[in-house]
């Protein structure tokens, strides 16, 4: 798709009917909302029970295994398979949609709710490319709805606590941040050789509406339900899954933009284009940010095989977990050392530092039941109340695409351009930062 037909179409989109911000409880005191939600195996299954106080209208799903548990809980719910055809047939009877979607999907299924102007939570990340989310945040704005990104650590305590104490100066200037995970490797390392399988597609899977938008491929070995993310068309390996968790309380607490300049190093058994169809089995990526003073800020991400160095700060007879997922911040003045979700468990190091640091007054509103309460509260008062709108959500997860970007030009520093939408130094760059489309 050409970068001008996307973004007339964005215009298009844009200039959709503009509503005034109404909340459930305008029609009826203290009324459910009501829900309708496309995608509902995996992820989606845990956020819905979240939201089981509510009122579910239908449920969309292309598996019908995965619609077995709605089908048992909620049997006077509508069912489908296509969630144009839901929406179309139910707008009048929803307030809200959730989209709990492999992230190909997401924006498709976004846009058909806010056409109709239904408030949207989505997962993480927002969109599988970057003009993707630009035009999703566009229209939230400009339909002026309430949305929310599934970034459960937004809503948690520790990614305020971080916020809080690194402007009480927890750790000075800041200069750095490293970040990592290496968790659950089973769903983001595919093998080229899996694509010499010619499997039969499962009867309780409809395969062309699984694929979306994107030109139709044979169906994939190993992919469906969940194994998905490290088949790059579909997913977006681990760094853009999990930069939305892990580089959370840093972006909030510096209140960073895009980074000006991404350098990737990949696996060398990696080839990015005999191999573009797969994830790396180990990525290091070098980002380059402003700081809102103007000095300089770097992260660097590893995952797979690429190994996070130890804290300098951190006492030598204590364990350093570097085999899961976190992150440490480093300033002039000492570092944060925290877990994934909301900046979990964070401490300064050494201890010696954590048990003299004068711990700040709480200052930010806290959360009370989750960031799908948080939404669904936001949505029955008809004010944006919640934490982690699209605005907010839609840019972390940028971070996350322009790495995956990145990761297809190792070795090259890509230079990039928040504003324009474009990396300043690469043409062939720009052309991931639009989507894929058949």
């Amino acid at each position: 798709m050409q970068r001008r037909t996307f973004l007339k179409a964005t215009g298009a989109a844009v200039g959709m009917q503009v509503i005034p911000l109404r909340g459930v409880a305008q029609d009826q005191a203290n009324r459910k909302v009501r829900l309708a939600a496309i995608g509902t195996g995996g992820q989606a299954r845990g956020d819905l029970n979240q939201m089981a106080d509510e009122e579910f209208v239908a449920f969309c799903d292309v598996n019908d295994h995965s619609l077995g548990w709605v089908r048992e809980k909620y049997p006077n719910a509508k069912l489908y398979k296509d969630f144009r055809k839901m929406l179309a047939e139910v707008h009048d009877q929803i307030d809200a949609v959730t989209v709990v979607t492999p992230d190909h999907v997401h924006h498709a299924a976004v846009m058909e709710a806010m056409k109709y102007n239904k408030h949207v939570f989505c997962e993480k990340p927002l969109a599988h490319a970057v003009a993707e989310g630009r035009e999703m945040m566009a229209v939230a704005a400009q339909k002026n709805l309430i949305t929310q990104l599934g970034n459960q650590g937004h809503s948690e305590e520790g990614v305020r606590l971080m916020k809080e104490w690194v402007a009480a100066g927890a750790v000075g200037k800041p200069k750095e941040l490293h970040a990592w995970c290496y968790d659950f490797p089973q769903f983001y390392y595919r093998s080229l050789d899996l694509l010499e399988q010619r499997p039969e597609v499962p009867g309780h899977l409809d395969w062309a509406l699984w694929q979306g938008p994107l030109p139709k491929r044979a169906y994939l070995p190993d992919c469906v339900p969940e194994k998905w993310r490290g088949w790059m068309p579909y997913g977006n390996g681990v760094f853009a899954d999990w930069v939305c968790h892990v580089l959370d309380g840093t972006f909030w607490a510096l209140e960073l933009s895009m980074p000006v300049a991404l350098t990737a190093e990949v696996d060398a058994n990696y080839d990015p284009k005999r191999d573009a169809m797969i994830y790396p089995k180990g990525t290091r990526v070098t980002m380059e940010f402003v700081l809102k003073d103007g000095a300089p800020f770097k992260i660097t991400w590893y995952d797979g095989n690429m190994k996070v160095p130890r804290p300098a700060d951190l006492e030598q007879d204590r364990d350093f977990d570097n085999k899961h997922t976190g992150a440490y911040l480093v300033g002039d003045g000492g570092t944060l050392l925290h877990g994934s979700h909301g900046s979990s468990g964070i401490r300064l190091i050494p201890e010696s530092k954590m048990q003299a640091f004068k711990r700040p007054e709480r200052t930010i509103p806290r959360v009370s039941g989750g960031n799908c309460k948080d939404w669904l509260s936001a949505v029955r008062a008809g004010k944006h109340t919640n934490c982690a709108p699209f605005s907010y959500g839609g840019r972390l997860s940028e971070i996350g695409l322009l790495g995956t970007i990145a990761l297809r030009f190792p070795g090259q520093r890509l230079t990039y351009d928040e504003k324009a939408m474009r990396f300043t130094n690469s043409d062939d760059a720009n052309k991931h930062l639009l989507p894929e489309r058949a």
